[in-house]
């Protein structure tokens, strides 16, 4: 598949990782290598930022920051 994230041809995540059309957008345009740097770089933002993630800003921060990490957005 083409990967939105690298550009290039990259083999594809083979689990939705979110329900419903935020799911959909990832599993047709997002590679496995391309999620596994949004993995690493999620985690450093946890870290860094101490987010809750029971708590609904936290995330919402984190799905904003992955549509900007993983589609430029």
């Amino acid at each position: 598949m083409f990967c939105a994230k690298l550009k290039t041809d990259q083999p594809a995540l083979d689990y939705q990782p979110f329900p419903g059309p935020l799911g959909e957008r990832l599993i047709s345009s997002i590679s496995m290598p391309a999620w596994q740097m949004w993995l690493g770089h999620q985690t450093k933002l946890i870290n860094e930022y101490r987010l809750d993630l029971l708590d609904e800003k936290s995330q919402q921060f984190l799905e904003e920051e992955m549509l900007s990490f993983l589609f430029e957005e």
